[in-house]
């Protein structure tokens, strides 16, 4: 069992090769992780930026990392600069090189560093914090295959909070990753202009339907969900689109285990 205490990072063990990265001490709760095969790793968003993930990743392997981006988020992206291998859904490059759209600079630097609990290391400093921008080393698409040694990953393109939003499934665990698509305790958001409630929903059923989850492990909050939450995803897109609810500006739609706000 690794053991790695650290000033900002948490890491806990999910099982022999994957391992969950999680900056617990400021709001948004945020998980990286880190799937480990026999050739490559892949490292599922670099979290905040606030701290250096590479720190944590060059404790736990040794081999070449690829880093798959569930989304374009400046709380998803923030250790991007620190890895040459970045791959990113066609439909966010653009995003990655250019800039999160519609999203101004002073909103992000008020929220990444409000709410912290734990002291931040003497490098951060929200007054010039700026999310990575660079060019991918290449892009995904639904239904891409990624092969890192005896460990297979699924990519399952599920728009709706963002464009080019990703969920990944790891076919040898039944882990699945939904990035921001799907989480507990704080609503999912698709409430701002560059979301879109009817691909969330479209999403949403997407992995619901997916064969053979063991567990899901959301971007935030609680860490490993239990695969019977997709059961109640599945009651909660029928719900929602029977009631017309799908659009913005009807609130906050609360289900068993996850919410929505539109």
């Amino acid at each position: 069992m690794v053991n790695i205490t650290d000033s900002w990072f948490t890491v806990k063990q999910i099982d022999n090769k994957t391992f969950a990265i999680s900056e617990f001490g400021h709001w948004e709760k945020v998980h990286s992780f880190l799937l480990i095969g026999e050739e490559k790793a892949v490292l599922i968003d670099t979290g905040l930026g606030i701290d250096n993930i590479q720190r944590i990743t060059d404790q736990l392997t040794s081999l070449p990392i690829i880093v798959l981006t569930t989304h374009v988020h400046w709380d998803h992206i923030g250790s991007h600069g620190e890895f040459k291998n970045i791959y990113v859904h066609k439909d966010e490059e653009d995003w990655l090189i250019n800039g999160i759209k519609k999203l101004p600079i002073e909103q992000i630097r008020k929220d990444v560093s409000r709410d912290i609990t734990i002291p931040t290391p003497e490098t951060f400093t929200p007054d010039t914090y700026k999310p990575f921008q660079g060019n991918p080393t290449g892009l995904l698409n639904d239904g891409d295959e990624i092969e890192i040694g005896s460990r297979k990953l699924t990519i399952y393109h599920t728009p709706g909070h963002s464009p080019g939003h990703i969920s990944i499934f790891d076919n040898s665990k039944g882990y699945l990753f939904t990035g921001d698509l799907l989480y507990d305790e704080t609503p999912i958001y698709a409430f701002f202009p560059t979301t879109n409630p009817v691909e969330l929903v479209q999403s949403l059923e997407k992995i619901s339907n997916i064969p053979n989850v063991t567990k899901i492990y959301g971007g935030h909050n609680t860490l490993g969900l239990d695969s019977v939450l997709l059961k109640e995803v599945k009651n909660a897109v029928k719900e929602l689109r029977e009631q017309d609810l799908v659009r913005f500006g009807t609130g906050i739609h609360k289900f068993k285990g996850f919410s929505v706000q539109f």
